[in-house]
């Protein structure tokens, strides 16, 4: 059984806001959510189900691709003959 003190807690890492008249609600959504869960533990299975191996994907087909000079026209930013993007760190 989950608390109101555990779910601020899961909030917090979380960083959701849940204000406190929200709290008694999201506890019994949170408990509610766990009692399934405890219902799918008890299922008895049959164990894994063995199947072919069937490769579901088409196969690849060599096409040409766009010209340079069109790839280039529809960049937003260019740089040196390359498509420039903003740094990501």
């Amino acid at each position: 059984m989950v608390s109101e003190k555990d779910v601020q807690h899961i909030a917090e890492l979380a960083d959701v806001g849940i204000s406190p008249d929200q709290l008694g609600t999201f506890t019994h959504q949170f408990n509610a959510i766990l009692e399934y869960f405890d219902i799918l533990d008890r299922v008895e299975g049959q164990g894994a189900v063995a199947h072919d191996l069937i490769n579901i994907l088409r196969e690849d087909e060599v096409e040409p691709s766009l010209p340079h000079d069109d790839v280039l026209r529809n960049a937003p930013a260019k740089e040196d003959g390359f498509i420039k993007a903003p740094r990501v760190m």
